[in-house]
């Protein structure tokens, strides 16, 4: 559109110069008349022309909350670095077709551009009980970009059956029951993914036995062999000891997060596996059940941007430990649609979890010198290539 402005400008500016040497040309004055008559009504065309398209250019992203300009090549770069960093690149011919994928989150702004022509199969307000999906809130668009955006920036699973279940409410937070229930609508639905970019206290006595009915949602998913990945925290600055709940809960994939260099992300919640007995008593964690499991992208990570909520743009970046669980869920996707026996319809109890884990223990990228599990690093940079290079070799054993 710009560019047909600018065009138009100049075709102005030449039939100018030229009517003023056509005219001085006759002496009489009528043909020049004519002329002059003919070229003004060519001229004032135009410059309605030109006029009418710079008020498109400038009044459509007031209107519609629209960047002309998409996401900024800074983004580009920096989705394009982490899709290296976690061997997306090197992954072809698969987008998550013929998984089902649920998000918890704060719902979906489904007229964002970036999520042009992304359809979801199935949509729960446990908030507000609206029909039609909708996020007040932000945080859930974000999450859902990571996954399946396809226009700007380029979701890691562009092809899985999408569910969405609103259990954030638009300040951030969303209570115990709320998102337990939306965890089992999430199973009833056929889910084989659950993502939680979200977190909160454990029950008391987490790993022994639950008082805290998310965690008791997650361990009955978790039983129908549904693949729960959880958000470590983001209180790395400020530890409390241990990762968030329900990423606590033994066989849930709980992700921390690292920056674009691959260092661990200052904010990342740290994995207590030693086990305690104040002020919450854990028992010691083993292998390959070590929190975190895994880390992937957090720190500045490109994201779709709700309308609505006081931004200016559709597109920005995010930093926290909820981008990562986003990033380890899609990548997931992959996994179990080129291993469809690993999806919970193919698999019993949870076969299927135990080898993903042993997998994720074994053919993560640890950082220099790491030989085991680290309370921040987790088995390593989540390398989704190499995971499906090593279960199609069958190179995990059994712990």
């Amino acid at each position: 559109m710009v560019k047909k402005a600018i065009e138009a400008l100049n075709s102005v500016e030449y039939m100018e110069q030229e009517s003023i040497e056509y005219g001085s040309k006759d002496d009489n004055g009528t043909e020049s008349g004519s002329a002059f008559i003919m070229v003004s009504i060519i001229v004032v065309f135009l410059i309605t022309l030109l006029i009418t398209s710079i008020t498109v250019i400038y009044l459509l992203p007031g209107i519609e909350n629209i960047s002309s300009g998409g996401p900024s090549g800074a983004l580009i770069t920096w989705e394009d670095e982490y899709r290296e960093i976690t061997g997306l690149n090197d992954v072809q011919n698969l987008d998550g077709t013929g998984v089902v994928l649920c998000i918890v989150d704060s719902g979906i702004d489904m007229s964002h551009p970036g999520l042009e022509n992304v359809k979801i199969s199935g949509w729960k307000d446990f908030v507000g009980g609206e029909q039609n999906p909708y996020d007040d809130e932000g945080h859930g668009t974000a999450m859902a970009g990571i996954i399946v955006a396809k226009n700007g920036l380029q979701g890691n699973a562009k092809g899985v059956t999408l569910l969405i279940a609103k259990a954030i409410d638009d300040s951030g937070s969303g209570s115990d029951q709320t998102i337990s229930e939306s965890v089992d609508w999430c199973a009833d639905e056929g889910a084989d993914i659950i993502s939680l970019s979200l977190g909160g206290e454990q029950g008391f006595g987490s790993g022994l036995f639950t008082t805290d009915a998310l965690e008791q949602s997650v361990e009955d998913a978790l039983d129908l062999g549904i693949f729960i990945v959880a958000a470590a925290g983001n209180d790395g600055e400020d530890d409390d000891g241990d990762v968030e709940s329900p990423g606590s809960v033994e066989d849930v994939i709980c992700v921390g997060g690292i920056s674009r260099n691959g260092n661990i992300w200052k904010g990342s919640s740290v994995g207590d596996n030693n086990g305690r007995l104040w002020p919450n008593p854990i028992l010691p964690r083993n292998n390959p059940d070590m929190k975190p499991e895994i880390v992937a992208p957090s720190q500045e990570v490109p994201i779709l941007m709700a309308s609505g909520i006081g931004n200016d743009n559709w597109w920005g970046w995010s930093s926290g430990t909820s981008a990562a669980t986003a990033w380890v869920s899609g990548s997931l996707a992959l996994l179990l649609e080129k291993y469809p026996e690993l999806q919970r319809e193919n698999s019993s109890d949870r076969t299927s979890i135990d080898e993903v884990k042993n997998l994720i223990m074994q053919n993560s990228q640890m950082k220099d010198n790491q030989n085991e599990h680290d309370d921040y690093y987790g088995y390593g940079i989540l390398r989704v290539d190499l995971l499906i290079d090593a279960k199609n070799n069958n190179t995990v054993d059994e712990i």
